[in-house]
């Protein structure tokens, strides 16, 4: 596999096989590196590091390195390309838009035609009933404007002093300023200097723990912010009844209950969103990732009618915030043609046996003692390993086995396979786990 630098030079060790507690036995796959990093600061990466795998080309659910190394993509990326790699359809949707409009403002008084037939395509779907859609450029984006739209809507009904967002322990909700704030996981909070004001976290199951919280602050109240299923802190289905308790304690308090779903959401857990699949209906529902399965960068906020009415109430007000790629024409018209592979090939349909088969096998690994646990939904799942393994080592030993699985804390691995892997594909990666944890 080739790996990306900016020169030659001495060699130095890889960081892909950190020194480390469990390190000892390590496979040194990757051979010489040299010490210098190269142009790219990469994101969530040590800014030192030298050497990184590139990759080339997309198939299906495989990707390939620059020296022909064939992986199974075992994360859609990152938690997004449910479609798959390669899609030509895609590829010749944007192709056409660009040639066509490849962007234009959709500020006041423009907009363009496929981010209309976008909203409405994905209001049919919404999982809230009467929801618009503000459109946005990530999930990062989505976050905060969530956040900001919860804020603005208490305002404008006559309660400005509402601006209390709470969210979880171990959430994840997008590295811009409202999200970062908002972070469950304390390492990505650190060293950034002041953040959003009015933003606390509850323990990440703990109803009491935010009931308490609610009462005794209830009319500082904006919104409730959660992950349905938390995803990129490891993979936390919630607990029986614990949403329907947050719809519950935001009806009592006045505030609004916002889902994060930009992993959830399009189809991760055998339905539109999850949403949908727990039965619980929010006020603000964010998305982004596999709208497009990131074949372009587009994110969203479903606006539902408790947000609404005071946006809408006065015909003269102006919403004064958005972003210049707001309804790009071309990330439209890439989910336009993911969603119709989507529905065509029934994708949605795919995941209870995918999901089935990748957690019957990983089960079978920690039946036999080889992982502490499984935990997961629909094609999400997570493994829990032993006090004497390391979740790092296990992702390096399974990229060189062909398979590319993400280490989010020391003990976890996750999964997130594209939602057209095949049987055979999904058996590649428990036959991956079991090498790499023997």
């Amino acid at each position: 596999m080739e790996l990306v630098s900016a020169t030659q030079g001495s060699p130095a060790r890889s960081e892909l096989s950190p020194v480390g507690p469990h390190s000892a036995g390590r496979p040194s796959f990757l051979g010489t590196v040299v010490a210098m990093p190269s142009a790219f600061l990469h994101p969530f990466a040590k800014p030192a590091r030298e050497s990184f795998i590139k990759i080339v080309r997309g198939d299906g659910a495989f990707v390939y390195d620059a020296d022909g190394r064939e992986y199974v993509d075992g994360m859609a990326s990152l938690w997004y390309c449910a479609v798959g790699h390669g899609r030509a359809e895609i590829a010749e949707a944007i192709a056409k838009q660009a040639m066509t409009l490849a962007a234009y403002s959709t500020f006041d008084p423009f907009t363009n035609e496929p981010v209309e037939a976008l909203a409405e395509r994905l209001v049919g779907i919404s999982p809230i009933p009467g929801a618009r859609v503000f459109f946005t450029g990530s999930g990062s984006e989505s976050v905060d404007t969530a956040m900001k739209l919860s804020r603005l809507a208490h305002v404008l009904n006559g309660q400005p002093q509402r601006t209390l967002i709470i969210s979880r322990v171990r959430g994840y909700h997008g590295t811009a300023y409202g999200g970062t704030s908002a972070q469950g996981i304390a390492p990505n909070r650190e060293n950034f200097g002041p953040l959003v004001s009015d933003v606390v976290q509850v323990p990440a199951d703990d109803v009491e723990a935010l009931a308490s919280l609610m009462a005794s602050r209830s009319n500082e109240i904006a919104a409730v912010l959660t992950e349905p299923l938390q995803g990129a802190a490891g993979v936390f289905p919630p607990h029986d009844g614990y949403l329907e308790s947050l719809r519950r304690l935001c009806d009592q308090h006045g505030a609004h209950l916002i889902f994060d779903e930009v992993i959830t959401g399009f189809g991760r857990l055998g339905s539109w969103f999850a949403a949908n699949h727990y039965g619980v209906t929010p006020d603000l529902v964010t998305f982004a990732k596999a709208v497009t399965s990131g074949y372009q960068p587009l994110g969203g906020v479903f606006v539902g009618p408790a947000i609404r009415g005071p946006l809408e109430a006065n015909p003269d007000y102006i919403l004064r915030t958005g972003f210049t790629y707001s309804g790009h024409p071309t990330a439209c018209a890439a989910a336009m043609a993911n969603l119709d592979i989507f529905e065509r090939e029934q994708l949605i349909d795919r995941v209870p046996h995918l999901g089935d088969r990748l957690a019957d096998g990983l089960r079978s690994l920690a039946k036999d003692g080889q992982i502490d646990h499984v935990r997961g939904e629909g094609a999400v799942w997570a493994i829990g390993l032993r006090p004497d393994q390391d979740a790092l080592a296990i992702r390096d030993r399974m990229l060189v086995n062909g398979v590319i699985v993400r280490a989010t804390s020391a003990d976890t691995n996750t999964f997130c396979p594209p939602l057209v892997a095949t049987d055979a594909q999904i058996d590649r990666i428990v036959d991956a786990v079991d090498e790499a944890t023997r």
